[in-house]
């Protein structure tokens, strides 16, 4: 009995609709990649103490049903310590998502928190690469809480909003 007891329960504290959602991540691929390292070879004298400088953006596009393009844009931009570029890194990393069962704002979030979340270490091993590539030491970048940053962008739109009224 007590094993019924704790199925309910379970089963109460679950969703609703939980059992009709489902993600799944049909591809994960680089859709651009650069790297500019405008001040070499010249720079390879300096002392490496670098500046770092990073933005990301994303972008998602409904392109069948149920089936979304997620593209998570990276940019490392290194400047020396007198401001001189040493290079810059960019990837546009990008993922195939299918996505079922979300609507609204719950979708939104997937698109926005979940499917970078998913890219994002991809980009970082990228623009690590890259930096190695161009003979530069490792640019090891933080993790992201992209949770966070979908709020603190939902916030500063509410806040435009009501200062455009």
């Amino acid at each position: 009995m007590a094993d019924t007891d704790k199925q309910t329960s379970e089963q109460a504290a679950a969703p609703q609709d939980a059992g009709n959602i489902k993600f799944t991540v049909q591809r994960i691929f680089v859709k651009d990649l650069s790297f500019e390292a405008p001040s070499a070879p010249e720079i390879f004298r300096t002392p490496y103490k670098p500046k770092v400088s990073f933005n990301m953006n994303t972008k998602s596009n409904k392109f069948d049903e149920n089936l979304y393009e997620v593209v998570l844009t990276m940019t490392a931009e290194v400047k020396d310590e007198n401001d001189k570029p040493m290079y810059v890194a960019e990837v546009q990393q990008a993922g195939v998502f299918e996505i079922e069962g979300l609507e609204g704002e719950r979708l939104t979030q997937a698109l926005h928190i979940t499917c970078p979340n998913v890219l994002f270490p991809y980009g970082r091993e990228s623009i690590d690469s890259l930096a190695n590539k161009g003979t530069f030491p490792s640019l090891m970048l933080a993790p992201v809480n992209f949770e966070a940053v979908y709020v603190q962008a939902k916030r500063q739109q509410e806040e435009q909003e009501k200062k455009a009224n």
